[in-house]
């Protein structure tokens, strides 16, 4: 394979659609109504466990052993927000992803909630942090 750098997934997205590029990397939410359309075939997905929006494609892992790359996406506060604030920012967020609709919504584009509470978000970023970082340089990976 060689590697095409583009600047975002839409232009990428959009020259796979095209013929220009025979194969991408895309989020779940950006491709998968293409899938179901039947413009683009999945050959795999890169969560360690099968899609239940997309049962049928298979994971990478099922492949190569230990494969894992996550899409993930979290809501922030600026330092120094005060503590109730966040906490109540935390609530709602947690309604909102506990709502039958809201569920629904995000299975329909292959989303599937994590909620965490302040702390353990921190965390979660820490050690997607690390993870990326140890392949950053192992690859030798230098910013353009």
């Amino acid at each position: 394979m060689i590697h095409v750098p583009y600047r975002g997934g839409a232009p990428a997205l959009t020259d796979l659609l095209g013929g220009q590029v025979q194969m991408m990397f895309a989020t779940m939410a950006s491709s998968i109504e293409y899938i179901r359309a039947g413009k683009l075939r999945p050959l795999a997905v890169t969560t360690t466990r099968r899609s239940e929006a997309l049962p049928d494609v298979p994971t990478i892992a099922e492949t190569v052993p230990g494969y894992e790359a996550n899409d993930w996406y979290g809501i922030g506060a600026a330092n120094g927000t005060p503590a109730d604030i966040v906490d109540k920012l935390n609530r709602e967020i947690y309604a909102a992803l506990a709502d039958p609709r809201m569920k629904e919504r995000l299975a329909g584009f292959g989303g599937v909630p994590m909620p965490m509470r302040p702390a353990e978000f921190g965390k979660f970023i820490g050690e997607e942090t690390e993870k990326w970082g140890k392949v950053i340089r192992a690859a030798h990976i230098k910013a353009d």
